[in-house]
């Protein structure tokens, strides 16, 4: 199985991004699924129907979500309709609207189980502990299918490592998602398992992880809390992973892509 994943799309620049480079990376890797971290395509914070369809609509297949998923017009309708294939993370807890997990049907038939995870280090609010809720979510799945793919959602590198190593052999995958800068460290386990501890954004390249510059230093610059806004001109840069999986479950190539599209492009 081949999985192309884009990480944490930002916005409109973010959504054209992968507008621009999907049919280019689909015929170069031929993925059975594609997936896309979607908490901030609305406006930079938060999900949208319309937006979620305008990326359905360029082929992305799976939505996965983070902190942000519960922000945006009619977040829980969205996240409420068993019709499209989004998750926000599984350890959220009771009573959240949504769902963490999902399996879906591919063309060919395969049926990969794609996990949503939050963690808990450096958040501003308190989730349930991502490594219980894994634990359940493969007691519960068991050997249902070889193909099992996480998107971490983790701010602390540390945090996303140990659970990388922790789940090496367990699942097929364990890609980072929410810090919007990626990490030179894609690799693959010793037990098979395909890691890498943030994929990075996909949005706004002249930017402070996607939003405005100017804003953003007056913040760290004075102490005082501004408005910030999406940055909405210049160049894109697009970073996403290419993990090929054996039928077994085991990862046997994971590659770190990453494109700048110029702004005479846009």
């Amino acid at each position: 199985m081949k999985l192309l994943i884009f990480g944490d799309v930002f916005g409109k620049l973010g959504r054209e991004g992968v507008k621009r480079m999907l049919p280019v990376w689909r015929e170069k890797f031929s993925p059975d699924v594609v997936i896309a971290n979607v908490e901030n395509i609305a406006h930079g914070k938060g999900i949208g129907m319309k937006q979620i369809q305008e990326l359905r609509d360029a082929g992305v297949d799976v939505f996965t979500g983070g902190n942000h998923s519960f922000e945006g017009k009619d977040f829980e309708k969205v996240l409420n309709d068993e019709t499209l294939p989004i998750l926000r993370p599984a350890n959220m807890g009771e009573g959240t609207a949504g769902r963490g997990t999902l399996i879906y049907e591919t063309k060919s038939g395969e049926k990969p189980l794609v996990i949503n995870l939050i963690g808990q280090v450096f958040m501003k609010q308190q989730y349930d502990n991502p490594f219980r809720a894994i634990d359940k979510i493969l007691e519960e799945y068991g050997d249902t299918t070889p193909y099992k793919i996480l998107d971490w959602h983790a701010e602390a590198t540390s945090e996303k490592t140990v659970m990388g190593w922790y789940l090496d052999g367990k699942v097929s995958a364990v890609f980072g998602t929410h810090s919007h800068a990626p990490t030179a460290d894609a690799k693959i386990l010793p037990k098979g398992t395909a890691y890498i501890s943030d994929v990075g954004m996909t949005g706004p390249y002249n930017s402070v992880i996607g939003a405005e510059i100017e804003p953003a230093i007056q913040r760290f610059k004075t102490g005082v809390k501004s408005p910030i806004q999406p940055a909405e001109a210049g160049p894109i840069e697009v970073n996403a992973v290419f993990v090929e999986i054996d039928p077994d479950g085991h990862a046997v190539d994971i590659r770190h892509l990453r494109e700048i599209l110029p702004e005479d492009n846009i």
